[in-house]
């Protein structure tokens, strides 16, 4: 028996793979290992989408000689099926875009892509083999690329996973249903849970990152934490954000990060979870809310990489002029050290900033004996030595500076600089 498979709590990406796998392997039987998402649920219930999967109960794994896993390689993300992996004489295909780790089941067929979904990986090799799409499978499959990619918006969205829409829309994908379901209105229970995480969340400095973790402890479940994570995310504008909610005496864990310097992945797995790098998620048992926290606190302190800082890029000492200095002055200056800004100071306190093309300008009118003090700028911005590299980058792209000041304790003294090219 050939078995097609993925893993807990499917989303769309999970359900589109193993309807894509389903063609590829039309003898195969379709299970899932644990539930659906609610809007998987939905989707199969108001489309009658015709999907004819086994149920776990009763269905006996002893007889499957051929294992097929979609979106999924982690053994301890497939629920009861792990009890069959490593069983002698059965064969393992898998198809998965997650990053690669120590504990990976090993396949006898392994097509592996980083790509931003699974079911892109699949569509793929449906368009080789020239296999036919219905517009309802078009339309699913269109669904689990958009949402496991964020709509295309996510940074492991790559050119593969915007030709598999397209591909998908010349085949009659529904893009308004496919707007409906990623988009669903809240139920009352889970703008309950955000307005709880909200309240929660609590803000942390680790190695000059700010992470964020939200906690909530409900009596019953509530579906799509991820969701709602992405909503917090986006409604505070969150860099790195953990959710934790005890439910169903579990603690689920769903994690987001735009940084490089956090790898929610990493962090995921050594709660028995996964995923990538910026989005990941993990099942906790056997231990209380306030445990996972602490636990996680304690990764976190070890393994977030340091921020790059102002200072780790900048340069000192840096070249200042006195404000009685002459704009000729200042030129020989500027052109001994091929310098084209130059800091303004009185009595150690930066004052101002003159550029190169003011004291040209000047000096061509005849006023190389005039003090920089009557041309320099006196509104400029600056940055102090803890700076995260993000807020230099955006300072000078959106000002299109070539130099930008650091500045120490109250910003009275010019200590440094940070010049363009970063």
């Amino acid at each position: 028996m050939e078995l097609i498979s993925t893993h807990i709590n499917a989303d769309f990406d999970a359900l589109a793979s193993m309807v894509a796998a389903g063609k590829l392997y039309p003898k195969a039987r379709l299970l899932f290992p644990g539930s659906q998402e609610r809007n998987v649920r939905e989707f199969l219930r108001e489309t009658q989408f015709p999907l004819q999967a086994e149920r776990l109960k009763g269905f006996s794994l002893q007889e499957v000689r051929r294992l097929i896993l979609v979106d999924v390689k982690r053994i301890t993300r497939i629920g009861p099926i792990r009890d069959i992996v490593g069983r002698a004489g059965l064969e393992i295909h898998i198809y998965d875009h997650h990053p690669a780790h120590p504990k990976d089941i090993a396949g006898n067929l392994e097509v592996l892509r980083e790509v931003g979904a699974t079911t892109t990986i699949l569509l793929d090799l449906l368009r080789q083999q020239e296999l036919p799409l219905t517009p309802q499978e078009a339309t699913l499959f269109a669904l689990g690329i958009y949402e496991e990619t964020g709509l295309l918006t996510f940074t492991n969205t790559t050119e593969a996973d915007l030709h598999a829409v397209a591909y998908c829309l010349s085949k009659g994908a529904n893009l308004g249903l496919v707007s409906d379901f990623i988009r669903r209105d809240l139920t009352a229970d889970q703008v309950g849970l955000l307005n709880e995480l909200i309240k929660s969340a609590e803000t942390y400095t680790i190695n000059g990152v700010r992470v964020v973790i939200s906690t909530a402890s409900l009596d019953r479940y509530v579906g799509d934490l991820a969701m709602l994570t992405h909503k917090l995310r986006d409604m505070e504008n969150i860099n790195v954000l953990f959710t934790l909610v005890r439910m169903d005496n579990r603690v689920h864990m769903v994690a987001r990060s735009h940084l490089e310097t956090v790898d929610v992945g990493e962090i995921a797995d050594v709660f028995g979870g996964g995923g990538h790098a910026t989005a990941s998620s993990a099942t906790v048992k056997d231990f209380t809310l306030f445990q996972v926290k602490e636990r996680l606190l304690q990764l976190l302190k070890e393994r977030v990489r340091p921020l790059k800082q102002a200072r780790d890029i900048m340069t000192a000492p840096v070249k200042a002029i006195p404000e009685r200095f002459t704009l000729r002055g200042a030129a020989e200056i500027m052109n001994r050290f091929n310098l084209a800004h130059l800091p303004v100071v009185r009595r150690g306190e930066m004052v101002g900033l003159i550029t190169r093309e003011v004291v040209d300008k000047g000096i061509f009118h005849g006023l190389g004996d005039a003090p920089v003090r009557d041309y320099m700028s006196g509104e400029f911005p600056r940055v102090g030595p803890d700076a995260p590299l993000t807020q230099v980058q955006r300072l000078m792209v959106e000002r299109n500076l070539g130099f930008l000041p650091v500045v120490a304790g109250n910003g009275t003294h010019l200590t440094l600089g940070v010049r363009g090219g970063i």
